[in-house]
């Protein structure tokens, strides 16, 4: 534990369920699978202790796992950074794979996007001129 660690106030899992967003059973989920990169302190009475680098960590696993990387990458990645120095050429490699696959959803809903667009655009100018009637009517 470091000093600044040592000086904070620990938060409870409710407290981080709130800041993160995930529930208290993601959390325990998180912890039991090892995607956390430390382990989880515990009081005397054996209740969850966090600190801010826990939350700043699950923060980023949010962001991951919203931008779809799989759980297995992302304890790959947990597992490499708990390695500590050494590593960082492995998980920029897997950033630099999952940031490659984001960037392919993004061209492929862009693309959706532009199609949807032209379609409400073709609704709203037969709707406007009184035209509406027939378009992809199955029963025309």
């Amino acid at each position: 534990m470091t000093t600044t660690e040592a000086r904070e106030d620990p938060l409870s899992i409710g407290e981080v369920a709130e800041q993160t967003g995930l529930s208290v059973h993601a959390l325990r989920f998180y912890e039991r699978e090892g995607l956390l990169v430390g382990p989880v302190q515990r009081t005397t009475g054996g209740r969850r202790r966090y600190c801010n680098f826990d939350v700043d960590w699950l923060l980023i696993c949010v962001k991951l796992r919203k931008s779809g990387m799989p759980l297995a990458d992302l304890k790959r990645f947990a597992e490499l950074v708990r390695h500590g120095p050494g590593n960082e050429e492995k998980r920029l490699q897997l950033l630099d794979a999952h940031r490659q696959r984001v960037d392919a959803q993004i061209t492929a809903l862009e693309e959706c996007r532009s199609v949807i667009a032209w379609k409400v655009g073709v609704y709203a100018e037969h709707l406007a001129r009184g035209e509406a009637s027939g378009l992809w009517d199955p029963t025309a």
